[in-house]
């Protein structure tokens, strides 16, 4: 089988090309894609090159894990039937690429068991499932406080912020240097950080994937506060020990989502406990991929980037 695809050569060298795509085996779905999404963590780190070294990377490579489109092939076998609308968290389906991630292309084939059905109604928003499972991942399960400081007003941070609220806890404040992203809030206040004098925070929730800041929020926090690495960070993290030490810092990093993550998000959503709407600011035909991934990592305006592959084969 063939499909249209994303493909990164090289740091930079991006292009909308035909890639082999092996055939299904007995428990894989066949997926004809319809959304695509770009993250700004990951994807970037692959565009730029400044990936550190990861299991399973490296070029010609597919990139994405964020996809939403509808099931054109299924055995019986696998409770999934032609014309379910699937979220697929990437692929590695490709005969002449690797699909460390793979999401980025108009067909995928998967193992069923990587699935989730989700409600026909969600059109590109299908796409965000796996970010908005990654933010309930950083907050919920044993051992874990809810945000009182949100760091960063991107997607992940409005998710952290919306699923707060959404949880009934007390609403969280958000910080946000970039005055163009402090807009949109739903139930809680974005603020630029310089006018916050709060220094007694119990749990900062850092969203921004900025390792300078580090410093910062350890002043910030309560005797045995919290900071939780909500992002993805390429550069070595550092923090001078005495002020760490004087407030016996706590730190965690929140890792990858679960397929439970995933159910519970799902149910979330399909309740309307927790909004996806006004998060997608920008989407482009997957012809266009090359200007899209250049605006998805270089437009502060651009809070997150869909590809639409409707009419690709």
């Amino acid at each position: 089988m063939q499909a249209s695809a994303v493909i990164l050569k090289g740091p930079r060298d991006l292009a909308l090309e035909t890639a082999k795509v092996k055939a299904p085996c007995a428990n894989d779905i066949v997926v004809a894609v319809t959304h695509s999404g770009i993250s700004t963590g990951t994807e970037k780190l692959f565009w730029t090159g400044e990936m550190p070294p990861f299991p399973g990377m490296g070029y010609p490579l597919v990139p994405g894990y964020e996809a939403a489109g509808e099931v054109v092939e299924a055995a019986p076998s696998t409770g999934f039937k032609v014309g379910d609308r699937v979220f697929v968290p990437g692929a590695n389906c490709y005969e002449d690429a690797f699909g460390l991630f793979g999401a980025a292309s108009s067909l995928l084939v998967s193992d069923a068991s990587r699935l989730t059905r989700i409600d026909s109604s969600l059109g590109a928003e299908g796409a965000l499932l796996a970010l908005a499972a990654t933010a309930r991942h950083a907050i919920a399960g044993p051992n874990k406080s809810v945000p009182d400081l949100i760091v960063g007003h991107g997607v992940l941070g409005r998710l952290l912020a919306r699923l707060t609220v959404a949880a009934g806890a007390p609403t969280p404040t958000v910080w946000e240097t970039n005055p163009i992203r402090r807009t949109g809030a739903e139930g809680y206040d974005v603020i630029d950080p310089a006018s916050d004098k709060r220094r007694d925070y119990t749990s900062v929730y850092d969203a921004s994937g900025n390792t300078t800041v580090l410093p910062e929020l350890i002043s910030r926090i309560a005797k045995g506060g919290e900071i939780v690495l909500a992002g993805f960070y390429s550069e070595p993290i550092s923090f001078a020990f005495p002020p760490a030490f004087m407030k016996e810092a706590r730190f965690r990093i929140a890792a990858e989502w679960t397929s439970e993550d995933l159910m519970c998000t799902r149910a979330l959503v399909e309740s309307g406990s927790l909004s996806l709407r006004n998060l997608i600011t920008h989407t482009l035909n997957a012809v266009d991929a090359g200007d899209a991934y250049k605006i998805a990592f270089s437009d502060s305006d651009c809070l997150k980037m869909i590809l639409d592959w409707k009419g690709h084969a």
